[in-house]
């Protein structure tokens, strides 16, 4: 889409204004649902901190992302390609197809768990017709980019339209909750705690999410200048980080919710999105709270299903250099994500689905140092940035958060086989 050249400045952002949306998506999907649900109903409103966290996090890593495709005019994969030996590309690649895998099976659950909850349709039969949404892909993909930025945009405002509806209905407690976004020492102490916690982190900062902005932010047509590439950089930063703000609304909303009501009622089991979905009514007295949670689900699947497509796409053909059909290249991922599905619904069931789910959201956080390295490596690397490498302040906070990632996976490795 071209930016205009001249006019207002507002005239200006919402040409650029959408791939922030696409991304923020990622940071809302049933993953994020389910440790959201589970770190609400476990410990109540003490989770909210690690969410700001992992949102600032979040914010910071997407800015990064954007600028290195708008300064290079590559993607994070390609910038992976160019300037790393090739087994350390094609290993990065594994490991970020294996992210995608983990985030598309949590979309599947999720999605047929939606569509159990609303409709009745058996999860096995559910997670089946989730395959079908290839379709839908391939139908946008004709229309143009704006037409699922903007479907992007409609779904995303069903959710909060939905959770503000549920958080009024739920009535928690004002002072309860402001209390919840200050960090207490027992997130790294309490083993419980920091794996949902970790989840969290992997559900919010997503790594394949770093390759999908630094791709998306070219379909802008902006002047190929230092003055052009600066502007886009404001603008990217400004549309990223208005849409990570109503993802963490929407995060918050959810594990608000779940405190207000689950461990408000003592219910500190509810760990899943079905048990969520059918005790929600009875607590706060009308079934209402639990339809508006299922379409919210619903449209939280299917938008996963779009960013999770493009960014595929774009990791396969950044790394590898290898351009399938969009269609093929759905089709395999969604069979990846599919097959472990239906394996474990059959055998364990329903509980074993929405434990896998969990599973999903930590092995993504445990994936997200070898997409956060690099990103930050290139975006200090002056020989590749120019004038544009971040200044100082920049990099201090970005290793930082690097380090904390690294650190805080380490830790939940440690305690989980020591433990």
């Amino acid at each position: 889409m071209k930016v205009p050249h001249k006019g207002s400045v507002f005239r200006k952002f919402l040409a650029f204004a959408g791939p922030g949306y696409l991304v923020a998506v990622g940071y809302m999907d049933p993953g994020n649902w389910a440790t959201d649900i589970a770190g609400g109903a476990r410990f109540g409103y003490s989770l909210l901190s690690v969410i700001l966290i992992s949102n600032i996090m979040a914010v910071l890593l997407q800015s990064l992302s954007s600028k290195l495709g708008i300064v290079t005019g590559h993607d994070l994969a390609q910038a992976c390609r160019n300037h790393y030996k090739k087994p350390v590309a094609v290993g990065l690649w594994v490991l970020c197809e294996l992210a995608i895998a983990a985030c598309d099976l949590a979309e599947v659950i999720g999605s047929a768990i939606a569509l159990k909850l609303l409709f009745g349709i058996p999860l096995l039969y559910g997670v089946m017709i989730t395959a079908l949404d290839v379709l839908l892909i391939l139908l946008l993909q004709h229309k143009g980019f704006r037409a699922i930025e903007i479907l992007v945009i409609i779904l995303i405002a069903t959710i909060g339209a939905c959770f503000a509806v549920d958080l009024w209905l739920a009535k928690p407690n004002a002072g309860s909750v402001l209390a919840g976004f200050i960090p207490t020492a027992d997130l790294i102490t309490d083993q419980q705690k920091l794996y949902i916690a970790i989840a969290i982190l992997g559900a919010t900062v997503m790594p394949h999410n770093l390759y999908l902005h630094s791709s998306i932010v070219q379909t802008r047509q902006y002047e190929n200048t230092d003055e052009g590439k600066r502007e886009a950089i404001r603008f990217s930063v400004w549309d990223s980080t208005i849409a990570l703000t109503l993802a963490l609304f929407i995060n918050a909303a959810i594990l608000i919710v779940s405190a207000a009501t689950f461990h408000k009622a003592g219910m500190t089991e509810v760990a899943e999105i079905s048990d969520a979905y059918h005790m929600l009514s009875p607590l706060v007295g009308t079934a209402v709270a639990s339809i508006l949670f299922a379409v919210a689900l619903l449209a939280s699947g299917q938008n996963s299903t779009l960013t999770g497509t493009l960014a595929g796409q774009i990791v396969m053909e950044g790394f590898l250099d290898i351009k399938l059909p969009s269609w093929l290249r759905r089709l395999i991922t969604r069979l990846i994500a599919i097959i472990p599905a239906v394996i474990v619904t059959i055998i364990a069931g329903e509980k074993g689905t929405e434990e896998l789910l969990i599973l999903s959201q930590v092995i993504l956080s445990l994936q997200l140092p070898f997409a956060v390295i690099p990103l930050v490596k290139f975006t200090g690397d002056p020989k590749i940035m120019g004038i544009f490498v971040n200044p100082a302040w920049i990099k201090i906070s970005a290793w930082l958060v690097s380090a904390v990632i690294v650190v805080l996976n380490l830790f939940l490795i440690y305690q989980t086989f020591a433990g």
